[in-house]
């Protein structure tokens, strides 16, 4: 073999080698770089403050094995995704009947208020402020309180179930967002309007249980209330679905609409509770539900101001940006709005119309 021969070998050798600068090879597993804002594509650059750690055209495969591997999205992937495990559970523990279910109740009602313990009875001890009792849900409408035991069938739990179902959507919606949307442009955009809509049942379902069971003996207005909220939301979908409404720059609008939605619940729950006045446990549920408003407020305050990554831009590109703790301040609502429910469901399995 000459020398020229040789010459061209490592010349093309050398070329190969240039080529996987930017990779890993590990038989036939690339692992892809992670690049700068910059060095985005133009439908990917959504927050200018995030400068680096980014994936950009990944195939699904990489993309899906980066759930493994840190990015600026890996805490937007598992805080939702834990979430959806979280209610996953939840809902099996319910329709299992699991007799006792894990300190849920207990794990809120230490960060909630005193004022909550007013209107709970002496001798209820499972819905107690700091108590580490469990609850049973197979026994749940024998537990002691003050009100008399009425004979019937438990309440219904459809509505319930509504509600996990919505949550679990949301948050598993949200995870594949976060985890594919960086494929191509058109994955990118479906699953973006995907996550949309997510949110949107999400909050449409939120609804379902208190407004069932509050005025279980007042149908028409359950009636009246779900359509309202239901058709709202149908709006708010078919607005979100709009191409052009899912750029960067209507994050502000959007997040209009959802709050729109959830401002839409202050007339019935005024109503509700004056309905609701005689629950010996009104003022725990109040601080649920209070608790929910404002976790969800406040994650939503976080998405549009972008802060703290605004304020340092690059600091957070990996862990604590303003996506990732709206994720939380979400999973935290949620959770809240499910403490209330179980006290709903209580009410109503020992209350008859």
């Amino acid at each position: 073999m000459d020398h020229h021969h040789l010459q061209s070998k490592k010349v093309d050798l050398d070329g190969i080698l240039n080529d996987q600068t930017t990779e890993i090879s590990k038989g036939n597993y690339k692992r892809y770089s992670l690049v700068s804002f910059c060095e985005l594509p133009e439908y990917m650059k959504d927050n200018e403050f995030i400068l680096s750690y980014y994936r950009a055209n990944w195939p699904l495969k990489e993309a899906l094995f980066s759930i493994f591997r840190w990015h600026n999205e890996t805490l937007n992937v598992w805080t939702h995704l834990f979430g959806f495990l979280l209610f996953l559970g939840l809902t099996v523990a319910n329709i299992m009947q699991v007799p006792e279910v894990a300190d849920l109740l207990g794990l809120f009602t230490r960060s909630i208020l005193t004022s909550g313990e007013a209107n709970i009875s002496c001798n209820s001890k499972d819905f107690q402020l700091g108590s580490t009792k469990l609850l049973d849900l197979k026994h749940i409408n024998h537990t002691k309180t003050e009100i008399t035991p009425l004979p019937g069938t438990p309440a219904t739990r459809w509505p319930f179930y509504v509600f996990l179902g919505g949550s679990m959507f949301c948050l598993l919606s949200s995870s594949v967002c976060h985890l594919f949307s960086c494929h191509s442009h058109n994955l990118n955009i479906f699953l973006l309007r995907i996550d949309y809509v997510g949110i949107t049942i999400m909050i449409i379902t939120s609804f379902f249980p208190p407004i069932y069971y509050i005025f279980q003996c007042e149908t028409h207005w359950h009636y009246v209330y779900l359509i309202g909220i239901t058709a709202m939301g149908m709006f708010t979908i078919v607005t979100l679905l709009s191409p052009s409404l899912s750029a960067g720059k209507f994050r502000a609008f959007r997040a209009l609409l959802f709050s729109s939605m959830g401002f839409f619940g202050i007339i019935p729950a005024i109503h509700a509770t004056i309905v609701n006045w005689s629950n010996p446990k009104r003022n725990m549920i109040l601080a649920y539900e209070s608790s929910m408003a404002l976790f969800y407020l406040t994650g939503t305050g976080f998405y549009v101001s972008r802060i703290p990554e605004r304020l340092k831009p690059g600091w957070f590109d990996l862990a604590g940006h303003s996506h990732q703790i709206f994720h939380v301040f979400v999973v935290l609502g949620a959770l809240a709005h499910y403490a209330a429910t179980l006290l709903f469901l209580e009410y109503r399995d020992r209350v008859g119309c």
